[in-house]
C-alpha cells in the first residue's frame, strides 16, 4: 500500500469533493456510451433546425465550459459559434437578438434548474423561435423540458457545492458533440483513450502534483490555449471555490502581456504544453522559471517537456488530439485546490457564501 493510499485510507482526503473527483473516469466511461447512443439524434437535431450558428450558454463553470464547446464548433464545424454567460443572456436578451437568430442554443448544465439558464430561454423564445440541446446531469430538469433535444448524464452529477466530475463529463460530452457534426473519428477515438488511461493515470501523478503543489503558494496561474483555454479557466474558478485562493488562467504566450508581473516564488503554474511552436513554450517556461514559480506542465510527448525546467512535467501515456488532452489536464488543478484546502483545514465541501446552484 503506498503513503497516499494510507493516507487516503486513513480519512484525511475522504471529503466529497475528492471522492467525486477520483469517480470521474468512472462516470466518464458512461458518458462516452451515452453520447455514442445519442449520435444519431444528436447529428438529426442539426439536420432538422438547420442553424446559421451554435450558441453554447451557461453560467460559472458551465460558461467556461461553453467557451471551450464553441471554441470547438468553429475549428471543427463550418458553423460560427459563441458562448455566453447565463446571466448576461437573461438580463440582454433584447439586445443580443441579432446574434441568436436562427441559432440552435446548447446549454450544459449540472442541475438543469440555473434560474438565469432558465429565464434566459424563457426571454429569447418571446422574441423569436429558439431551438434548444440540452446537457444536464439530473432527470427531468427544467432545463430538459424546455429542450428540443435533452441529453441527460445522471451518473455524472456532483452532490458537493463545486463542480468537479461534473465539469470533465460536461466537457467530454460537449467535445463530443462537435466530433459528432464534424465526423472526427479520430478525435472520438482519442477521448475514448484518454478515459480508458484515466484511472491509471490519476493513480500515477496524484502525489506528484501534491507533492509539487505543498507550499505556501499565495496564487495559480494556468496557461492553455484551443479548448484547454476555457477549461483552464474552470480550473481557476475550482482552485478559487475550493481553496479559497487566487487563481487566474490565460492563453500561454499571452501571459507575457501583463500578467507576467505577478508571477514569483509564491506562484503556482500550471501549463498545457502543445505540439507546434516548441521553442517558443520553452523559453515562455524559462522565463517563469526565472521569476522562481513553481511549474507543473502537461504534454503528451516526451520531446515537448522542458525537463529541466519544470518541478513536474507529466507526459501522457501516448498522443492525444489537442481537446482530448483537457481530459487529464482538469484532474491537475482540482488535485492542487483539494491539497491547498487540507493544507489550510478548509472544508472543501462547505465553500463559504456558495451554493450548488443558483436559483433568483
Amino acid at each position: 500500500m503506498t503513503m497516499l493510499q494510507n493516507i487516503l485510507y486513513g480519512g484525511q482526503f475522504m471529503n466529497l469533493t475528492y471522492q467525486e473527483v477520483k469517480k470521474q473516469y468512472t462516470a466518464l466511461h458512461q458518458t462516452f456510451n451515452y453520447m455514442l447512443e445519442h449520435r444519431h439524434a444528436i447529428e438529426e437535431l442539426r439536420q432538422q433546425v438547420q442553424p446559421t450558428s451554435i450558441t453554447f450558454v451557461g453560467c460559472g463553470s458551465s460558461y467556461c465550459l461553453s467557451e471551450s464547446a464553441a471554441f470547438s464548433t468553429r475549428l471543427y464545424t463550418d458553423m460560427p459559434a459563441s458562448a455566453l454567460a447565463g446571466g448576461d443572456l437573461m438580463l440582454n436578451a433584447e439586445r443580443y437578438a441579432p446574434l441568436l437568430a436562427n441559432t440552435l442554443l446548447v446549454a450544459p448544465s449540472r442541475s438543469g434548474s440555473t434560474s438565469e439558464i432558465i429565464e434566459a430561454i424563457q426571454r429569447v423564445r418571446k422574441l423569436q423561435p429558439l431551438s434548444v440541446l440540452s446537457l444536464s446531469c439530473v432527470s427531468d430538469s427544467p432545463l430538459s423540458t424546455q429542450a428540443d433535444l435533452s441529453l441527460e448524464l445522471p451518473w455524472a452529477f456532483d452532490h458537493s457545492v463545486c463542480q468537479t466530475r461534473t465539469v470533465t463529463n460536461l466537457y467530454v460530452a460537449n467535445l463530443l458533440i462537435n466530433a459528432f457534426w464534424s465526423n472526427d473519428e479520430k478525435l472520438i477515438e482519442d477521448i475514448q483513450s484518454a478515459i480508458q488511461m484515466g484511472e491509471a493515470y490519476m493513480e500515477k501523478v496524484e502525489a506528484s502534483i501534491r507533492e509539487v503543489a505543498d507550499f505556501a503558494w499565495k496564487r495559480v496561474i494556468l496557461l492553455a490555449d484551443g479548448e484547454l483555454q476555457g477549461l483552464a479557466n474552470e480550473g481557476a474558478i475550482a482552485i478559487t471555490e475550493i481553496a479559497q485562493a487566487e487563481a487566474h488562467a490565460f492563453h500561454l504566450l499571452d501571459v507575457r502581456h501583463g500578467p507576467m508581473v505577478t508571477i514569483d516564488q509564491d506562484t503556482l503554474v500550471i501549463a498545457a504544453l502543445t505540439g507546434e511552436g516548441t521553442s517558443y513554450q520553452h523559453d515562455l517556461i524559462q522565463d517563469i522559471h526565472a521569476r522562481g514559480a513553481r511549474i507543473i506542465a502537461l504534454a503528451d510527448h516526451a520531446n515537448r517537456m522542458p525537463d529541466a525546467l519544470v518541478h513536474l512535467g507529466i507526459v501522457l501515456e501516448q498522443p492525444l488530439h489537442p481537446a482530448a488532452q483537457g481530459i487529464p489536464f482538469i484532474f491537475i488543478p482540482q488535485i492542487v485546490a483539494l491539497a491547498s484546502a487540507e493544507r489550510q483545514n478548509i472544508n472543501p465541501d462547505q465553500p463559504d457564501g456558495l451554493e450548488a446552484w443558483v436559483k433568483l
